[in-house]
């Protein structure tokens, strides 16, 4: 399930409102921290309880590749297979019975309730189960297959019963849901969300290939096409990524609809901090409600999000030490004012940071 960082009604409004005016906006000079606000435009008065929208979203960013998701197209070629029946010959590999069939060789090892190392003996009768199948080629991410092919990244995931940390290997089959596509599947596979950007923006790691070395300069910039290394362990504890007010706590809120972080106020052009060592596993804006936004792995499954930035400090790869500045606190996004949306999460699951944090 798609986390929610505002209320439904609130979201249709603002994405109907972008749509309408997308094709009008005017290109502007980046915000600085010394800048003033960018111009804010509200579609009902501002006592009506709907969220502003932001006309003028641009931030400031280091010189940096593109997205992997964005370097890397797929080209939605997927063969579809029926159901069958192999008898397996001496000297098989459930890889190789993979490439014979054109099913993928986990979906083959869940039908027959094979365990790793996925042991199999001559005689064997395997039940090869029937579905669309794609070819994982080099560079291709799990963002880029659902795009392709109009279905949510979450839908693959839990067709393939990927596992953290997600990472898709080259030559794999991946099984892509069947069934119609909805105008709202299409919908949400070209709208990230962190947990896409967590379990499905790693590139396709080839064999024998090993994940590239985090570098330690903004300026040395990796390939969109490099697996980056995230950390074995969490070193240390968690620590404030700024000072200010807690303004929105994490859970449920007014409307029932769960926060996955807590937001805390601070004047645009603070400078904020890395919760704790760890690489940067993105920086950009592409998810529309949370603007500038940096996601650091500490290892340990450990992850830290933060978002509505007006300028961003360091980019996908690089390492970080905690309290390093990796970017400038602002108004991007759909905040409501000068904020920090921060998160932690375990896996894929958000935790409340309050709960992690020291007291103070």
């Amino acid at each position: 399930m798609r986390e929610r960082h505002g209320t439904g009604a609130h979201r249709m409004v603002l994405l109907a409102s972008l749509t309408l005016v997308g094709g009008c906006i005017p290109q502007i000079a980046p915000t600085r921290p010394q800048d003033p606000p960018p111009r804010i435009r509200y579609d009902t008065p501002r006592d009506s309880g709907y969220e502003r929208q932001r006309l003028d979203d641009t931030v400031e960013r280091p010189r940096t590749a593109p997205p992997a998701w964005q370097a890397r197209p797929v080209t939605p070629d997927a063969r579809t297979i029926a159901s069958s029946t192999y008898v397996v010959q001496s000297g098989d590999t459930l890889r190789g019975i993979a490439d014979r069939t054109g099913s993928g060789s986990e979906a083959i090892a869940r039908a027959n309730d094979l365990t790793a190392p996925y042991v199999i003996r001559a005689g064997q009768r395997l039940t090869i189960p029937a579905g669309r199948y794609h070819l994982v080629r080099a560079g291709e991410t799990g963002i880029a297959i659902a795009r392709a092919y109009g279905v949510d990244w979450s839908r693959v995931i839990a067709a393939n019963d990927l596992q953290e940390p997600y990472t898709l290997r080259v030559g794999m089959r991946v099984l892509i849901p069947g069934g119609p596509v909805t105008p709202a599947d299409r919908a949400a596979a070209f709208r990230l969300d962190i947990d896409d950007i967590l379990t499905g923006g790693e590139p396709a790691l080839a064999t024998n290939q090993r994940p590239a070395r985090p570098s330690s300069s903004p300026t040395r910039i990796l390939p969109s096409n490099a697996v980056v290394a995230a950390p074995a362990r969490l070193s240390g504890a968690f620590a404030w990524p700024l000072r200010g007010s807690v303004i929105t706590r994490f859970g449920p809120g007014a409307t029932g609809e769960r926060y996955n972080g807590i937001k805390i106020a601070a004047p645009i052009g603070t400078p904020v901090l890395a919760a704790a060592d760890g690489v940067v596993a993105y920086a950009g804006n592409e998810v529309a409600n949370l603007g500038g936004l940096v996601i650091l792995k500490h290892g340990g499954g450990w992850t830290t999000v933060y978002g509505h930035a007006s300028q961003l400090l360091v980019q996908r790869g690089q390492s970080v030490k905690k309290g390093q500045t990796i970017a400038i606190s602002g108004d991007s996004g759909f905040a409501d004012r000068p904020e920090l949306h921060f998160e932690i999460r375990k896996g894929r699951t958000p935790v409340d940071p309050l709960g992690q944090l020291p007291p103070r």
